[in-house]
């Protein structure tokens, strides 16, 4: 079926298929084996410094780049085997499936979807975000202007990943169906090329690549529709034959309060995290930068997991609703023996007790 007519019965055959191939040169050399999902790890967490020798491999390049100006560096009590620099959810997926990747940072939904394939992993910490994160940018030329108007429209959309989420829960807070539009099945990573070549009338955006699209077309009728639409969630999360490790469990104990801590010296240190990150790294300018941090809110983590849960459990079932994923109680896929390591690690400004 050509991907333009890719329509709203987007199931787990084509999730699969988004992530074959996407990181064969992470995984050439790894074993292929599944993890199958399985129960909850057993025990209490590991409460010393992990034993030497002990390694993991940590795909969240914002921690990366982070630990060091930060003075963090010193506190990691193990050693990074390697930072893979891939982000997007099929992708974390299928490094976990290969063994390749220990520690990840993504949104809510991957673990969902990694469930449902048969993947275990679990979420051992939990970031909120209580703020619209994606806008709907528009291919060149597009008439629409609102939710709305995405009727008969194609849209960008990633089942497995934070932006596919973003998708239903605006349509349906429009009151329209999945059918009343056509999904066109893509890794977010190739939203750009869709929007420009206009296989897609409108995807979701986040930031840098937004203020990257919409500097080059808007001239050309690109435009963004924003919404209230919350991707509530941002976590860490590990295979389950990880966290049954305690040498690598007491490792990723030690990384938790790491990742918060540096996310909040971002958040303090503006104008070195703008040069270090989004110009450095991503390659956007000084000015665009500084707008992009404007726009964000200062991290939160929540003491207690509750709610990350309710809104995980709400995203479940709107995936179900779909038919992109079984019916499923998302309770397992939280290791709570990690529960408040983030919060507890970060001055009480940002911790969220609600």
């Amino acid at each position: 079926m050509p991907r333009h007519d890719v329509r709203h019965a987007v199931g787990r055959r084509s999730f699969l298929a988004l992530t074959g191939g996407a990181i064969l040169g992470l995984s050439a050399c790894a074993p292929q084996a599944a993890t199958v999902a399985g129960p909850e790890p057993a025990g209490k967490l590991p409460s010393g410094a992990p034993p030497p020798g002990t390694e993991l491999s940590i795909a969240v390049r914002t921690t990366r780049l982070q630990l060091g100006p930060a003075g963090l560096q010193k506190d990691l009590a193990f050693t990074v085997s390697q930072w893979p620099n891939l982000s997007a959810g099929p992708d974390i997926i299928q490094g976990f499936r290969a063994h390749s990747i220990d520690v990840a940072s993504n949104a809510g939904i991957p673990p969902i979807q990694a469930e449902a394939i048969g993947v275990g992993a679990k979420i051992v910490a939990v970031q909120v975000r209580n703020h619209p994160s994606y806008v709907f940018a528009t291919a060149p030329g597009s008439d629409i202007t609102r939710v709305e108007d995405f009727r008969g429209k194609k849209i960008g959309f990633s089942q497995g990943q934070a932006q596919g989420v973003v998708v239903l829960r605006a349509l349906k807070k429009a009151g329209l169906s999945n059918s009343d539009v056509k999904l066109v099945a893509l890794p977010s990573t190739q939203f750009l090329t869709a929007l420009q070549s206009k296989q897609v009338d409108v995807a979701p955006l986040g930031e840098p690549t937004l203020t990257k699209y919409l500097s080059q077309y808007a001239e050309d009728g690109a435009r963004g529709v924003t919404t209230d639409v919350v991707d509530l969630l941002t976590v860490l999360w590990a295979p389950d034959e990880v966290l049954r490790d305690d040498a690598k469990a007491a490792a990723v104990r030690n990384f938790i309060p790491l990742w918060a801590r540096g996310l909040v010296w971002a958040w303090e240190n503006g104008d070195e995290w703008i040069n270090t990150y989004y110009v450095k790294d991503q390659g956007v300018t000084v000015a665009d930068g500084k707008r992009i941090v404007a726009s964000l809110n200062k991290p939160q983590f929540p003491v207690s997991w509750d709610k990350a849960i309710q809104w995980e459990q709400e995203t479940a079932d709107l995936m179900a609703e779909g038919g992109f994923v079984p019916k499923k109680d998302v309770t397992g896929l939280f290791d709570r023996r990690f529960e408040g390591l983030a919060a507890q690690a970060v001055p009480a400004a940002y911790r969220e007790t609600s």
